[in-house]
């Protein structure tokens, strides 16, 4: 059996940010719906303060990544073309895409809101105050698809006072990052806070024009259907994005409290960076190529290039008027004419730098996210406390993205998703017999809605899909958990939820271009001989589309409908030996609702459908403070099986979800602050997993090729390093005068890792070691202070996201950022 060790340092990372002489602060946390001190939850609980996310230059969710242990947070999925969907991943648990159709294995919360959909979850951190990262099946308190774990973001309350803080950035690529937070008394019982943020920084990625394509003809890009055109300038990856929060907290003193707030985030920026790693010939590029060649196999014969006869770009065949026929391209370069020429595609188009493309397609996307939350607290009495959790939330995104690194129409995607969610949770906590029990009960609702329809172009307009999906979901749910102080130092936990859920789903994807049935006429199909004016019933029939007067839809009509009723049982056992030590052991479970494909090439006379997932998982583990809390030293031990696993498998030109199979994953973890005294302080941890699978569903199994390792027993899951390391030394001191000077270093090790499921050896993350350094200083009266520093020092460049598009002709993916420099001015006052 091969060993997977994971290390961080992240569980105690937030002591730092107030740590010295000797002394290590915890934080309180709400991981179990009520505030405790994160050493007294029986839970692995990575928590990091404000001050500590901002030493450490993490300003969005998949920063944690580095410094949170078992934890793989990266900002993009394949083909998604924007950072600010999360692909997240704990204890090899989560998701790898942003489609509607698919649940996050990893919930993401915003002030005990829940975040539906993937898009939009890779939060800015405005005005945190701290985000705790919950490892391990979520399910009795946190619900559905908190299976891997729960990351939840708790943003800042106002103060009873008038307060202002603010900081400039300036960095690498033209970086310009402005941030404030007001603190604003509006009465004796009301306060508000008002967040703003703005962030504008260049792509690392350069569009260079491929030399000598003035020479060749293509079509415009507006000739293929797309949810969005447009060119953020000449360079990939960037980012401009504005943020904006307001609170309002009332309490007059009395046993009630409304916290009303609304955030707003608006973007406009290049696409997720692109690079083209290897091109194919099979199928769309090989019979592209073969067709401007003027190379005709016989009928019957797709030899060239193993994919469909090049006569299907002959255009115009039979007369269609109802596609989006382009020009012949059937040997243009062999012709007369030499002004009709075509480029080939092939790995002409791989630059010899990583951060240089021939793109010169779309390149925006586009997200416009808000929501509006109303919490409302009651004091009971009696110890007992009612919260109400409100919230209405609506995102509109749009992307256009150009894969193929080429001034061709080769491999482009966009999509355009309109989504509206509303929830409702009540929660009753409180303790009883003098404190021995504590408890909370709840209930909850969750509506959402919305559709996403997907634009995608393959070889010059070959496959031209459009496909609408609309999609909603009704879930209600009840949870309960129970501490029983049994003896001073044993507590007994038992807690459940029980959920039902209700899906309805309709997909109409189609191909524009009628593909099928142009290959039909070549091959001499009896019925389909004549597609003018219209295609007939008995063409349509006899190539299997399934909606009548609906020639080009893949998908059957009609909702589809899926319901799910589940029961998440936790059972855990704290033992509390001396002052300071927590021993714990946990038995806990969890599930992800199931769903339908969406991504069809050819036409079905079923709704493809996968099945929900669960994971069911046992925890030991050791929580201290010793030597007069100058050390903190927690240890986790877990085995989780996890069965009916929901994988991206590349289907031809589709990326469909089908369950995998099982999977068996144990790890240890380690984590450890020390505070020696002298204002230095460090943060160390190390941890061991094995995440593989046990066995793989025939349907799933992918054998091991040339360009891939494949999906087997045995097999490694994504997303799932074999080792990561961190440390991370801090030294304050103070200069004699008041001002402080602070010295941070954070370094960590990751080994490899796959970044696909059929695991493609050109998509392998390698193993990586970064290193980022800061310097701050702070002025005596505290009320500025300047930071410089730098991320990635070791300029490691790897891939994070990627897609082996095969039979679409090439492989692509995104590096990582590379070397950056930044440097800070903060007020506060």
């Amino acid at each position: 059996m091969k060993l997977k060790l994971t290390t961080s340092i992240g569980a105690m990372a937030i002591a730092l940010s107030s740590v010295a002489y000797a002394q290590v602060d915890t934080i309180t946390v709400t991981a179990q719906k009520r505030e405790e001190n994160v050493q007294d939850v029986p839970i692995a609980v990575s928590a990091f303060d404000g001050d500590a996310l901002q030493e450490r230059a993490v300003t969005s969710v998949a920063g944690l990544s580095n410094i949170t242990p078992n934890v793989s947070l990266d900002a993009g999925t394949p083909f998604s073309g924007d950072t600010a969907v999360i692909s997240a991943y704990i204890r090899g648990i989560g998701a790898n895409d942003f489609a509607f159709n698919i649940d996050p294995g990893v919930g993401v919360y915003l002030d005990g809101v829940y975040l539906a959909r993937s898009i939009g979850a890779n939060q800015d951190l405005l005005d945190v105050e701290r985000i705790e990262v919950l490892k391990g099946p979520q399910g009795t308190l946190f619900g559905r698809n908190t299976i891997g774990g729960a990351i939840s973001i708790v943003t800042h309350e106002p103060g009873d006072e008038f307060s202002f803080s603010g900081d400039v950035t300036t960095g690498s690529f033209e970086l310009l990052q402005i941030r404030a937070t007001a603190d604003i008394p509006l009465s004796d019982s009301l306060k508000s806070s008002i967040s703003v943020s703005m962030k504008d920084r260049r792509g690392y990625l350069k569009r260079i024009p491929y030399p000598g394509f003035e020479n060749y003809n293509v079509e415009p890009i507006q000739t293929m259907r797309a949810a969005i055109y447009g060119n953020q300038g000449d360079y990939e990856g960037g980012t401009d994005a504005k943020n904006a929060r307001i609170k309002l907290v009332y309490e007059d003193g009395g046993p009630f409290k409304a916290t009303l707030s609304g955030d707003y985030a608006f973007s406009k920026q290049s696409q997720l960076a692109n690079k083209l790693v290897a091109t194919s010939d099979a199928v769309f590029a090989g019979s592209y190529n073969c067709a401007i060649e003027g190379i005709q196999p016989p009928a019957g014969d797709m030899s060239c290039g193993g994919g469909p006869p090049p006569i299907a770009y002959a255009g115009g065949i039979g007369g269609l008027t109802w596609v989006a026929d382009n020009p012949p391209i059937f040997g243009v370069n062999t012709d007369a004419d030499p002004y009709n020429d075509r480029l080939p595609y092939d790995d002409r188009f791989i630059t010899d730098d990583i951060d240089t493309s021939y793109a010169n397609g779309n390149n925006v996307a586009r997200l416009e996210n808000y929501g509006v939350h109303l919490t409302l607290d009651y004091d009971l009495g009696a110890n007992a406390a009612l919260k109400s959790i409100s919230a209405y939330r609506h995102l509109d995104w749009d992307v256009g993205m150009d894969l193929d690194n080429s001034p061709l129409n080769f491999l482009h995607t966009s999509f355009t998703t309109d989504q509206w969610q509303f929830s409702q949770e009540v929660q009753l906590t409180g303790s009883a017999l003098d404190e021995r029990i504590n408890y909370v009960f709840g209930g909850y609702y969750f509506v959402e809605e919305g559709d996403l329809h997907d634009f995608v172009t393959f070889a010059e307009g070959l496959l031209q899909v459009d496909g609408p999906n609309y999609l909603k979901t009704t879930n209600y749910a009840g949870f309960g958990q129970i501490d029983f102080k049994v003896t001073d130092w044993l507590t007994v936990t038992a807690g459940g939820r029980y959920t039902h859920e209700k899906k309805l789903f309709e997909g109409a994807q189609s191909d524009r271009n009628g593909l099928n049935y142009k290959i039909a006429q070549q091959f001499g199909d009896p019925d389909c001989m004549s597609l003018a004016p219209t295609i007939s019933e008995a063409c349509r029939i006899a190539q299997g589309f399934p909606v009548p007067g609906e020639p080009l839809r893949y998908y059957i009509e009609g909702i589809q409908t899926k319901k799910f009723n589940n029961f998440s049982p936790k059972v855990s056992v704290q033992v509390f030996p001396t002052d300071g030590v927590m021993l714990y052991g946990s038995y806990s479970e969890g599930y992800r609702t199931g769903g339908w494909t969406t991504r069809l090439s050819n036409p079905l006379d079923y709704a493809p459908d996968f099945d929900e997932e669960n994971a069911t998982s046992w925890e030991g583990g050791l929580k201290s403070t010793l030597f007069d809390n100058s050390l903190l030293f927690n240890v986790a031990a877990f085995t989780t099986k996890y069965e009916g696993i929901q994988l991206n498998f590349q289907q031809g030109v589709s990326p469909t979800i089908q369950n995998a199979g099982t999977a068996r994953i144990k790890g240890l973890e380690v984590e450890t602050v020390y505070a020696p005294g002298g204002g230095l302080s460090i943060n160390a941890s190390v941890g061991l997993i094995n995440a593989e699978y046990i066995d793989v569903l025939g349907p799933a199994q992918v054998a091991p090729n040339p360009l891939q390792a494949g999906v087997i027993p045995g097999a490694d899951l994504p997303k799932t390093p074999d080792f990561k390391f961190n440390v991370s030394p801090r030294y304050e001191f103070n200069m004699g005068n008041g001002a402080i000077v602070t010295l941070l270093a954070d370094y960590t090790h990751t080994a490899s890792m796959w970044n696909d499921t059929e695991r493609t050896f050109l998509l392998q993350r390698p193993s990586t070691d970064i290193l980022n350094l800061s310097a701050s200083y702070e002025e005596p009266g505290g009320r500025w202070n300047i930071t410089v520093g730098g991320t990635n020092l070791t300029d490691e460049r790897y891939l994070t996201t990627g897609q082996a598009q095969i039979a679409g002709g090439q492989i692509y993916g995104t590096y990582s950022r590379p070397a950056e420099w930044y440097a800070r001015l903060g007020v506060n006052f």
